[in-house]
């Protein structure tokens, strides 16, 4: 059978995913995010009505929108339960968001909360029927309760989102998957991460370092993975350390499911190794801290600010960044300058600034690693602004670099 291909946004870029398929009588939409930019970019608008959705994992660039569609087409959102809770706190916070910088709300806490009645959670190894459609969840590494959908009609098409294929601290890898169409994020094309433990080593090497020299740690991170990940690697480290912003419900939540995690003991007792910053109050206690994760984890919001302001002029603390830094954020600048905006004006970060390699993603040789264990015909490259960089190693497949906007047919 034929079916109709197109990607609303996230095809040759990084962030705001979203891509439809028309065919066997329905109309699915898989993903809807946004940038989290200045001002957010969004995906391109969805005219026809959408059947059913579909969602991967719950960072920003991959639900950000969601509600738009749900709320609107109150159509059934199949993810996986943890996905769906999590992707709620982001919602709200991405409304937040918006209500504070001024920007034109992207929908309603009414879509929120349709989107939230309308969960069909599924986990991995479920299969559901979409009309003629058969769809199976597989896991997809990356962060706890991230999916891959496997669609069967004649043949089996896999779409993976963000996907990692080694083991974390927080999460196993994922999985390859006989298919005929493989869709595979490429966001590290042509990259390639250290090697991990290395990467650990280097950063509890650097944490150990500060704290002897009587400096603070600053650890901006991503509420949703990287921060358990962080907090999971320094519970031995035996030293005062607090957890600060949306990673401490994201926590709760994560050992609410503790199916979704490679070893939920570990991520328990981290947690008691973490003081949390509850109120202001216990904000400046924190602040005195030898060790501190809060989000955000590009440096554009969050409590981060607040501690940057207090900690960078002394050269005995350091900044330590451990997650990507898009074009625009503060952490950009950071890294790039030296400096942040912080209430509105430029200033210099006179302490000790690092950046370590915790990818939550496939690196090149991974991802091409992994397509040739799923062995398909095609291979459609998505997520990526490199995506160039696998034609040599892809050179046996037919591979399919589709734009934005642009409608492709498959037989599946």
């Amino acid at each position: 059978m034929e079916m109709k291909f197109k990607f609303l946004g996230g095809a040759e870029m990084v962030g705001r995913m979203g891509m439809t398929i028309e065919g066997a009588g329905k109309t699915l939409l898989v993903e809807y995010g946004m940038s989290p930019t200045k001002p957010p970019e969004y995906p391109q608008p969805i005219s026809t009505r959408i059947d059913h959705m579909l969602l991967t994992h719950c960072h920003l660039d991959h639900c950000g929108m969601v509600p738009q569609i749900c709320g609107r087409d109150k159509c059934e959102l199949f993810t996986t339960p943890l996905s769906a809770e999590v992707g709620e706190i982001m919602m709200y916070d991405s409304l937040k968001i918006a209500k504070a910088e001024n920007y034109p709300l992207p929908y309603t806490t009414g879509d929120i909360e349709r989107t939230m009645k309308n969960v069909v959670p599924m986990t991995f190894g479920d299969t559901f029927e979409l009309g003629k459609i058969e769809v199976t969840m597989h896991h997809a590494g990356h962060v706890p309760g991230a999916a891959m959908f496997e669609f069967g009609v004649d043949t089996k098409t896999l779409y993976s989102g963000d996907i990692h294929t080694l083991r974390q601290r927080l999460v196993d890898g994922a999985r390859p998957v006989d298919c005929e169409n493989l869709f595979i994020e490429g966001t590290y094309g042509g990259r390639y991460h250290p090697e991990r433990k290395s990467v650990e080593k280097e950063f509890l090497d650097k944490v150990a370092e500060v704290v002897d020299r009587g400096g603070t740690v600053l650890i901006p991170s991503f509420a949703v993975g990287r921060t358990q990940e962080l907090m999971i690697l320094l519970k031995n480290a035996g030293y005062e350390m607090w957890v600060d912003g949306m990673g401490r419900s994201v926590t709760r939540l994560f050992l609410d499911y503790p199916e979704y995690l490679a070893d939920a003991k570990a991520l328990k007792v981290a947690k008691r190794k973490f003081n949390e910053v509850r109120n202001a109050n216990m904000r400046k206690d924190a602040g005195r801290a030898e060790v501190i994760v809060t989000t955000g984890g590009m440096l554009d919001g969050g409590p981060v600010l607040g501690y940057l302001k207090r900690l960078k002029d002394n050269p005995k603390n350091a900044v330590l960044i451990v997650g990507y830094q898009a074009e625009d954020t503060n952490g950009r600048l950071l890294m790039e300058e030296g400096c942040v905006k912080i209430d509105g004006e430029i200033q210099k970060i006179n302490c000790e600034i690092r950046k370590y390699d915790f990818s939550a993603h496939a690196d090149h040789g991974e991802i091409v690693d992994f397509v040739k264990a799923c062995n398909p015909r095609n291979v459609i490259i998505m997520h990526s602004e490199t995506r160039e960089s696998f034609l040599d190693d892809l050179a046996d497949y037919n591979v399919i670099l589709p734009n934005t906007g642009e409608t492709f047919t498959l037989d599946v």
